[in-house]
């Protein structure tokens, strides 16, 4: 039951961040909407209605088909507007900024509620068309039915003008790179929180036993509970070679036992972890740092020449860096003061190169941002570190943009100005 449970999560998880996954979950709605009127409205729920406020209901059929009429047909125009601004949107993020950003733009979940609203109000108008006769006396017109589509109607028209709203505020740099920073921050500092005082101790796995995964995807997310219940069940510790996040080939070692392990309790302990085809930032932190070093790269390529947004995503990694010095590297999880697991991450030494290491490629010819990086690096050297190495990787890093900046400036006003800021 466990197993089937971690499938039906894993596949919600998965279409969830489909752009079609709430908009056809809505329009069964308007369908089911539409039905029980159908069926309310043949117990004389209209009639009721009219015995007591007969101005609000339609005494017509000729005027409840032209007024239906109306709402459908702009209503679907809305539509079509709506979806084509949700694809010039994707479009501008990935040619001006990253064809990363892309799967957390198509999950915004307001886009996709705002697009349900609409289909599941032109089903209702249009099953609602289907019960009116025009030559119906008033007390058996579907009054109510037709007072329901026009108030939905108005509801898509104020849907409407916030979707506008949010769609021109969703393409600003500024929001999108808010956004990815505060989903690796929560992310962040849930794990920050996860930490016991005491550093946990876990023993070299270089000689257990070795497992592969059978299947490839990105590490996605895992069961923390149902695979420790497997390893007190087993006698035995686990280590997961693959940090969450990065790619798992099926051939690859990816489970490593300290007792041996049947066929029947590897499946059992991959069953317990999500792979996808895709990353997001809610279950990978990582990718926020990749996602805001490209803005930054793709912002310094000539085609686009913006420094001020490298400077703005410079801030927000700052920001990051700063709280992943809190983070320690281990990856062991303590779960009722027992250590049962531990999880490959992505150690900081590693992370800080990769982001630096694209940065220096493409801004080492721009003394601004040489200026605000070494910025960055001179203020993280100061922050509060998890463990003690992490102060020497920003050190190197620092020599490293400098050896860099020096050879790539040509101006000496620039390498003095760089040596001035090195010295201060």
């Amino acid at each position: 039951m466990k197993k089937v449970f971690i499938r039906v999560f894993d596949f919600f998880n998965t279409v969830e961040s489909k752009i079609a996954f709430y908009p056809t979950l809505l329009s069964i709605t308007g369908f089911i909407l539409a039905i029980v009127m159908i069926y309310l409205e043949r117990q004389g729920i209209s009639r009721e209605i009219m015995d007591v406020f007969p101005l609000l209901l339609v005494e017509d059929g000729d005027t409840a088909l032209s007024v239906l009429s109306a709402c459908l047909g702009g209503l679907i125009s809305l539509m079509v507007f709506s979806f084509s601004m949700v694809m010039l949107l994707l479009s501008q993020a990935s040619s001006n900024y990253s064809p990363r950003l892309l799967p957390g733009l198509i999950s915004d979940r307001r886009h996709q509620f705002i697009l349900g609203t609409y289909l599941a109000t032109i089903l209702y108008n249009i099953f609602t068309l289907f019960s009116i006769e025009p030559s119906e006396d008033k007390y058996t017109l579907p009054g109510f039915s037709v007072l329901l589509g026009i108030l939905l109607t108005i509801i898509c028209l104020i849907a409407f003008i916030y979707f506008i709203h949010n769609i021109s505020q969703s393409i600003q740099i500024n929001n999108i790179l808010e956004n990815i920073f505060f989903k690796a921050e929560v992310r962040l500092k849930k794990l920050i929180d996860q930490q016991t005082e005491v550093v946990p101790t876990f023993p070299d796995t270089s000689n257990w036993y070795e497992y592969k995964a059978g299947r490839s995807g990105y590490f996605q997310n895992f069961s923390r509970k149902n695979i420790i219940r497997i390893c007190e069940e087993q006698n035995t510790r686990v280590h997961i070679t693959i940090p969450k996040g990065l790619f798992v080939l099926k051939n690859n070692v990816f489970i490593k036992s300290e007792s041996p392990l049947k066929d029947e309790t590897v499946k059992a302990l991959v069953s317990n972890i999500s792979f996808a085809r895709g990353e997001l930032v809610e279950d990978n932190y990582a990718l926020a740092f990749k996602q805001i070093t490209e803005i930054a790269v793709k912002a310094m390529s000539p085609g686009i020449n913006d420094p001020g947004t490298a400077i703005n995503a410079i801030d927000y990694l700052t920001d990051l860096f700063a709280l992943r010095m809190e983070k320690r590297d281990n990856g062991i999880i303590v779960y009722d003061k027992k250590i049962h697991l531990r999880i490959a991450t992505i150690p900081f030494k590693d992370l800080m190169y990769n982001v630096l290491a694209s940065l220096r490629t493409y801004c080492k010819h721009d003394p601004v941002i040489v200026a605000k990086l070494l910025w960055m690096l001179k203020y993280l050297e100061k922050q509060p570190a998890a463990e003690e190495d992490y102060v020497s990787v920003i050190k190197n890093e620092l020599n490293l943009l400098i050896g860099q900046a020096k050879k790539a400036l040509d101006c000496d006003a620039d390498i003095k100005k760089i040596e001035g800021m090195i010295e201060a």
